[in-house]
């Protein structure tokens, strides 16, 4: 294993592989990109072997040092931004513009900067006179990274940034839907790395299961669905291996009757669609009084239809198709679930399966039982169940109600009745009159069955790292 070359233009081309890979289309425009090469368990044993030898030697870089490269990191993801959006749009299918391909590229150097400057000192616990206890943070060793496909680079960074900084290095795998993107990524990042303390390696599940298991991993690190994340958590503990788990969320939304729906109506969009809905912390399901509810639909019907979808390298589009034809059958079989029952589709609810690309149009589906599966599945797509309520408690039980519990938000006018509300969600994070506005400083993790372990700030650092007591 070596450090990468210097990326310049022709980063696709250095990362594909001739032939004999995974072949990757563009889900947009079903065009071919390239083939992602796959590893194999030798080629994952050389890796993990690698990582390794690596590590003992970037453990012992003086921690300003390795805050210093992950800087660097950061200069050369922002010098070759355009190029990395680009590889991203046309592999994951986001568009460009809006909260997508370069706002993605754009914070993977955000959460690279913020983890090579949060401060990790040693904790004073007790010094009394009589007794010193503090705590100490170490390395772990070498770190497994399994990436999702639906913001591949950017959670990548969140995997790799707090564990390079703490002394580890990683093996990263990312999702066999979008290995381009992270493979360039990385490609950019070893280009300001030493050797061997950041490798990928492609493949499916099997690969992945491989990498769980492997005995010289220290720490696994995922993010993807709760199928999996239990699947990932039995394999890992036979080696009691660390973990965190960022699973599959199903985020409740509860409107107050106090606000103006044509001022929220645009943040309750952006919190249910961002990356066309494909988000672990997206809104999935609205809860709106009766009293204001038909206000609320029509104001969200107003955004939805005034923002433009299509292929992602088309610089007027904000919203593009799903990732993979699998993820759109899903939205698609919800909408028809809801459909079927009698609920109202106010906007979008067809498409063309015929047409090129994965798309499925902004729909927003109203007049819906709260148990019907399109609220109480995890739909990861464009479509937004909005449940009308004539009591907060019941809203308040219904939001608690399922398995999930990732994310959370409360929309109105009086700060005191939001925090009231949000204080009797359960979730790992509510929002306030917004919805998954993640930060680098702010802890994020799930509750219940959306998974455990925090990630972000020093709390971040801190699940990457061995505590050790010191006392005398």
């Amino acid at each position: 294993m070596t450090t990468a070359a210097a990326p310049g233009s022709g980063l696709l081309e250095r990362i594909v592989t001739p032939t004999g890979g995974q072949p990757i289309h563009d889900p947009a425009t079903g065009e071919f990109i390239g083939h992602a090469p796959t590893a194999s368990a030798a080629d994952l044993d050389t890796a993990v072997a690698a990582a390794q030898a690596a590590q003992k030697s970037w453990a012992a870089t003086p921690d300003a040092e390795r805050s210093a490269l992950l800087h660097k990191a950061a200069d050369a993801v922002e010098a070759h931004a355009e190029e990395l959006a680009q590889l991203l749009s046309r592999e994951q299918g986001k568009p460009l513009n809006g909260p997508n391909a370069r706002f993605e590229v754009g914070a993977c150097a955000a959460w690279l900067r913020a983890n090579a400057d949060f401060p990790i000192e040693p904790e004073v616990v007790i010094d009394d006179g009589e007794t010193y206890a503090e705590v100490r943070y170490q390395p772990l060793g070498v770190v497994g990274a399994i990436g999702p496909w639906n913001w591949p680079m950017m959670i990548s960074v969140w995997q790799l940034a707090p564990s390079l900084r703490m002394g580890n290095t990683v093996v990263i795998k990312p999702s066999e839907y979008t290995p381009l993107s992270v493979l360039a990524l990385v490609e950019v990042l070893n280009s300001a790395l030493p050797a061997d303390v950041l490798i990928p390696v492609c493949g499916g599940g099997e690969l992945g299961d491989q990498l769980t298991r492997h005995p010289d991993i220290a720490k696994i690190m995922f993010t993807g669905s709760t199928s999996t994340g239990k699947a990932i958590i039995k394999a890992a503990s036979d080696t009691m291996k660390r973990m965190t788990m960022e699973l599959g969320g199903n985020d409740a939304g509860i409107v107050l009757d106090d606000v103006d729906p044509a001022a929220i109506a645009e943040g309750l969009f952006w919190g249910a669609f961002i990356n066309t809905g494909q988000t672990c912390a997206a809104l999935k399901r609205l809860y709106v009084p009766r009293s204001i509810y038909r206000e609320v639909c029509d104001a969200l019907v107003g955004v939805a239809e005034a923002m433009p979808m299509g292929v992602g390298l088309e610089e007027d589009n904000v919203l593009g198709p799903l990732q993979n034809a699998a993820q759109r059958d899903i939205v698609a079989r919800l909408v028809d679930s809801a459909r079927n029952a009698g609920a109202t589709i106010l906007t979008g609810g067809e498409h063309d399966a015929e047409a090129p690309g994965y798309f499925y149009p902004i729909t927003l589906v109203a007049d819906i039982d709260p148990d019907n599966p399109l609220v109480t599945e995890e739909q990861f797509g464009p479509a937004l169940p909005i449940i009308a309520y004539d009591d907060l408690e019941q809203a308040i039980e219904w939001a608690n109600s399922l398995d999930a519990g990732l994310g959370s938000s409360v929309w109105s006018a009086d700060r005191a009745r939001a925090l009231d509300v949000a204080a009797r969600l359960e979730a790992g994070t509510t929002w306030i009159n917004k919805h998954g506005a993640v930060d680098p400083r702010m802890p994020f993790g799930g509750a219940k069955e959306s998974g455990f372990g925090l990630e972000f700030g020093v709390a971040g650092l801190k699940e990457v790292a061995q505590p050790h007591v010191v006392t005398y």
